[in-house]
């Protein structure tokens, strides 16, 4: 089992090369490919709502829409084609891939959330930029977390140089823990050093944190175990504190435990971490 392709999104948000940069630092172990895809609206999406207009005033918006969506295609294709030189990756569009870190490049038609929850599904890692509190990129990072049943890499905006180094778990015993564990074993019996970051107060007694330090054993990972003592609703900060205390490059861990309602209206992890992570982080849900 290993990490073979990685879905990035970009648009001109500025953000796709910081997104580049962590799936470049997480995939160059394992040799990835990279699937870059572009989602472009729709002309038709950008007309406006309950706006009367003349059939020669749609023609001329929608004309337009779709030079202005033609020019930003092309500049954000030219920034990925500069990226790709800049960083010695080859462009291809078919496998097999030789060796090294490839990449390709699609571009869709449609919103970028739809296209991630539909893309993402073949992807062994998707990675989305850090979503900001009450943006549009909260749409297309749960997406990517509940629609499609893969990780899903959090990059916040600060450089990065390693991901997978040290690996830190956090674990409750819960099914999200364990499937995010599981896939994120290839990482784990690649990286130097693991630590399972654990509470008392957040675990579930049938799967101890001891039942998993086992489990990965069996797996050739030597994990330490990391205790805190935290109540439920400082879980969020202690466990991004944590990890860097410990040496950790990226935190891997289960994403919407409780019901995503629920977590919008009384706060969670999982949204606590979207929203204020200033490291990688990996989820599953």
């Amino acid at each position: 089992m290993s990490i073979r392709t990685l879905l990035v999104t970009v648009r001109g948000d500025g953000k796709g090369e910081g997104v580049l940069d962590h799936a470049l630092a997480l995939g160059r172990p394992f040799d990835v490919h990279i699937h870059v895809v572009h989602c472009r609206a729709r002309a038709e999406d950008l007309l406006p709502y309950s706006t009367l207009m003349t059939v020669g005033m749609r023609e001329t918006i929608l004309d337009a829409a779709v030079k202005g969506a033609e020019e930003e295609e092309a500049r954000v294709r030219g920034l990925f084609m500069e990226y790709l030189v800049n960083h010695e990756i080859q462009l291809i569009e078919e496998p097999p891939a030789p060796p090294g870190v490839t990449a390709s490049w699609h571009e869709v038609k449609g919103r970028q959330a739809h296209v991630v929850a539909v893309r993402g599904r073949l992807a062994d890692v998707i990675a989305v930029p850090r979503p900001e509190a009450g943006g549009l990129g909260h749409a297309t990072f749960e997406a990517a977390l509940l629609e499609t049943g893969k990780l899903v890499l959090l990059c916040p905006p600060e450089p990065v140089t390693t991901i997978g180094r040290h690996v830190c778990l956090a674990w409750n015993g819960s099914g999200e823990s364990a499937r995010a564990a599981s896939a994120a074993l290839p990482l784990m019996e690649n990286a130097e050093a693991v630590t399972v970051l654990t509470s008392p107060e957040n675990t579930q007694d049938e799967l101890t944190v001891d039942d998993l330090v086992k489990h990965l054993g069996w797996h050739n990972v030597n994990a330490v175990v990391r205790t805190l003592d935290v109540s439920a609703h400082e879980i969020g900060g202690a466990l991004l504190d944590n990890t860097k205390a410990a040496g950790g490059d990226v935190l891997v861990m289960g994403g919407y435990g409780h019901s995503r309602r629920r977590e919008l209206v009384m706060g969670g992890v999982t949204r606590f971490i979207a929203e204020h992570t200033d490291i990688p982080v990996l989820m599953m849900h």
